[in-house]
């Protein structure tokens, strides 16, 4: 690994997590090697627009049971729990964070998911996959960490079937071209911070070999949830299971700073379906 991916790696998650979030629900009353997705729904989706969003892009797929779906970036693995037991898919999910990929196989056991759920701890830029091997990649958060968009694009075009989709749920520079207020949720400062703008983005899927099928801004809604957040976290009414316990006590200030750039139209959430062009 390389000393980016190390540094990215490391920023995200320590080796303390599982501990950590198991000292927590054992807190909350909850047995940790036996969970529903509701009990851990507060830890479970680090994105912006937490499940709702997620349903949102699913409900865009139009998955059939027993398909095979890449979820890559897949932190903890919330959103791969979610699309398996909701949607009826198989999911692999991929994270260069070695933590993530631990708390997220604890987790999917815990739940009961693990025979159609599994995870692997690699770069989304050099995945060890099989060519054309799913039939949709799902990606939430996961290109402004990309340092090399176009080699990552390349690596999800390989690894799916033909005319397969790729979902994204992204977030890209916004109109407004100042510098963004940081820390944010997914970087320290600019120098891992790899935003585009949509025009951007959009030339480099194409390049890559995908075609448009579906794009949307969702910008307001996602300024919506997390003001809401913000409020509730500014009166003390999170609990105990909160992202904080995965990011660290800087998650407080990610969180506003994050809502600060979309009210300054600095950031924008986009939703977007994209089919490979064989």
């Amino acid at each position: 690994m390389d000393t980016y991916n190390q540094q990215l790696s490391q920023r995200y998650a320590d080796e303390h997590l599982a501990t950590r979030l198991r000292e927590a629900l054992l807190a909350e009353g909850l047995n940790p090697e036996q969970l529903t997705l509701d009990d851990i729904a507060a830890i479970d989706q680090l994105h912006v627009g937490g499940r709702r969003s997620s349903r949102q892009l699913a409900d865009l797929a139009g998955f059939l049971p027993g398909q095979q779906l890449l979820d890559l970036g897949c932190g903890t693995g919330g959103s791969s729990r979610l699309l398996v037991a909701e949607y009826g898919v198989q999911v692999v999910g991929v994270d260069i964070t070695q933590p993530f990929v631990d708390v997220a196989r604890w987790l999917t056991e815990a739940t009961g998911l693990t025979a159609r759920c599994r995870y692997v701890c690699a770069d989304a830029q050099q995945l060890p996959l099989e060519t054309a091997r799913f039939d949709a990649v799902w990606c939430q958060h996961t290109l402004m960490n990309l340092p090399n968009l176009q080699q990552g694009l390349q690596e999800i075009h390989r690894v799916l079937k033909p005319d397969g989709r790729l979902l994204l749920h992204e977030v890209l520079q916004g109109g407004n071209r100042e510098p963004l207020v940081f820390p944010v949720p997914w970087a320290d400062d600019a120098s891992t911070s790899h935003l585009h703008t949509p025009a951007e983005l959009e030339q480099h899927l194409q390049a890559a070999g995908f075609v448009p099928l579906f794009q949307q801004n969702v910008t307001e809604d996602a300024l919506n949830w997390r003001k809401k957040h913000t409020e509730k976290e500014a009166r003390g009414q999170t609990g105990i299971l909160t992202p904080q316990l995965i990011f660290g006590p800087g998650f407080l200030q990610m969180g506003k700073n994050l809502m600060e750039n979309l009210q300054q139209d600095k950031v924008w959430l986009m939703e977007s379906v994209w089919k490979k062009n064989a």
